[in-house]
C-alpha cells in the first residue's frame, strides 16, 4: 500500500461562512460535487473538503469536541518569498480569521505565522529556504539517510 493523502476533511459549524472564508477570502475554488452540505476544493494534489461537524463527527462515529483550544494538528502553507507570510496572514485576517502568531523569523531559519480560519483550525504559513516550491506549487524532498 502508498502511503497517500487524498483529502483532508476539516468539520465546520456553517459550511457558507466557511465555504466564504476559503473561497473569497483564501482564492480557493469551489469543484464539482459542492453543494449546501460540503464543499470540495482542489489544494495542489491533495482535496480540501469543508463538512458540518456534527455530520464528521457521526460519520466517523466519534463524540464531538468543544472547538475551542489546539486540535492536536495544524494545516500548513508554504510561500514562494518571506514577505508572502505576513500578506497572506492578512489575507486570512481580512477573511475573517484570526492571527494566532505574527509572521515572525523561527528557529529553523525560515520565518512563519499562524491563523485560525473562523472554526478555530490552525494554519502555519511559512517559507523555508531550505525547500524550493516548483513551477506547479510541488514541494519534493529528499529521503531521509537514516
Amino acid at each position: 500500500m502508498e502511503p497517500r493523502i487524498h483529502v483532508i476533511t476539516l468539520g465546520v459549524a456553517d459550511i457558507a461562512r466557511a465555504r466564504k472564508f476559503y473561497c473569497e477570502g483564501l482564492g480557493f475554488a469551489p469543484a464539482k460535487g459542492s453543494n449546501e452540505h460540503v464543499v470540495f476544493m482542489m489544494a495542489g494534489g491533495v482535496v480540501l473538503a469543508l463538512y458540518g461537524s456534527q455530520a464528521l463527527a457521526d460519520d466517523a462515529h466519534l463524540p464531538l469536541r468543544d472547538p475551542g483550544g489546539f486540535r492536536g494538528m495544524a494545516l500548513a502553507r508554504n510561500v514562494r518569498e518571506k514577505a508572502d507570510v505576513a500578506t497572506y496572514l492578512e489575507r486570512a485576517r481580512a477573511a475573517g480569521g484570526t492571527i494566532l502568531k505574527p509572521a515572525q523569523d523561527v528557529f529553523w531559519g525560515g520565518h512563519a505565522g499562524y491563523f485560525a480560519d473562523p472554526d478555530g483550525h490552525a494554519w502555519e504559513i511559512a517559507w523555508n529556504p531550505h525547500w524550493t516550491i516548483a513551477a506547479d506549487g510541488s514541494i519534493t524532498l529528499a529521503p531521509s539517510k537514516a
